[in-house]
């Protein structure tokens, strides 16, 4: 090993390090591709350009992906959070709809309240089936990723419900100090859930039950409890991100919103360093993998690839970062580049050539 790959050593151990040099290298292939990509101006008081853009587009899954990863650190999982992501935002929109004046502030926080205990009660849903009851988390997460996309058509009747509403439309696309509302909402409960998992003791906990459920209850941990608060976390954070989503285009689609989020939320939180195994779990980690997705998805818009081929784009890049990120593998790597790399003859091995 060389004296820089020595030096270089803990920096590249660091579980930041292979997803951000991902995401820095995107940004520059982008960067050279298109010269005013990371170009930013101010209009009307407000930051525009394409890496705001990134930002704002990335705050839905950042929230998503954010509850995921609590729950992935428990050792389970959640298939539910598009659906739940579709019914807030199809709750919120209905009551909207069939309000007299759309703009109204009271009115737009009942609608806001209404659906948010909705996606609670959901949560609390998914939470009893996993810890009470027992079921798989993929089994009881999956009946209400399906069963929650026929309650959302039934919210909307089978039809796209559009609003017209200032207010609500804020939460999407709305501006407050210059940047995008929506990116101060996604970084304002990345420190929340931050706080409470890194400046207390739930977050030692919460990988504790993620490592070994057994030895946590043995220990006097309620696990059951802090596996039913993980399940409500994450459907608040899609209701959250469903707002935004319904806010962005300012209509309600109970077949169209939040999908694929949960798949997108997982490849973020895998993208991340935090293992699908449970136990630690990154969530710094978490959003650059958010930002690493939106990111390629802007770049194949940008390319004019087709969007259908998008996933495949994904498929690459994730195997890439993952493989990357495997001790394993760049173990593997590193004993082949050694033993490619011709070493300094040994004295005896020019005794060895020495003809007699």
């Amino acid at each position: 090993m060389t004296a820089v790959a020595q030096r270089l050593r803990p920096l590249t151990s660091h579980r930041l390090f292979w997803p951000a040099l991902v995401l820095v290298v995107m940004i520059a292939a982008n960067a050279a591709y298109r010269p005013g990509f990371l170009a930013v101006e101010v209009r009307q008081g407000h930051l525009y350009g394409t890496p705001v853009d990134i930002l704002r587009l990335s705050a839905p899954l950042i929230l998503v992906a954010l509850g995921m990863t609590l729950v992935i650190a428990t050792g389970g999982i959640d298939l539910s959070v598009g659906s739940v992501c579709a019914i807030a935002g199809a709750i919120a929109c209905a009551h909207i709809a069939g309000a007299a004046d759309q703009n109204s502030l009271p009115t737009v926080l009942t609608a806001l309240a209404l659906a948010f205990g909705a996606a609670l009660a959901l949560g609390m849903w998914n939470g009893v089936l996993v810890a009470v009851i027992g079921i798989q988390p993929i089994i009881a997460t999956l009946i209400l990723m399906v069963a929650g996309r026929g309650l959302a058509q039934l919210i909307t009747e089978g039809q796209i419900i559009t609003i017209n509403s200032e207010p609500y439309r804020g939460i999407g696309l709305g501006h407050l100090l210059t940047l995008p509302l929506a990116v101060l909402i996604a970084l304002g409960a990345a420190l929340v859930v931050a706080a409470f998992t890194r400046r207390t003791a739930l977050g030692l906990i919460i990988e504790s039950v993620g490592g070994n459920a057994r030895a946590s209850r043995l220990a006097g941990i309620r696990s059951g409890r802090i596996i039913f608060l993980v399940y409500v976390v994450s459907a608040a954070c899609a209701a959250i991100a469903g707002f935004m989503m319904t806010a962005n285009v300012s209509s309600a689609d109970g077949n169209a919103a939040g999908l694929w989020v949960e798949l997108d939320a997982i490849l973020a939180v895998v993208i991340g360093g935090t293992s699908l195994a449970g136990g630690r779990f990154s969530l710094g980690g978490t959003v650059l993998g958010a930002l690493i997705i939106q990111t390629l998805t802007t770049t194949v818009y940008a390319m004019s690839i087709s969007p259908q081929t998008s996933l495949l784009f994904k498929a690459v890049v994730v195997i890439a970062v993952c493989l990357i990120q495997a001790p394993k593998f760049r173990a593997r790597f590193g004993r082949r580049h050694r033993r490619s790399t011709p070493g300094p003859a040994t004295p005896q091995r020019e005794k060895e050539q020495v003809p007699a």
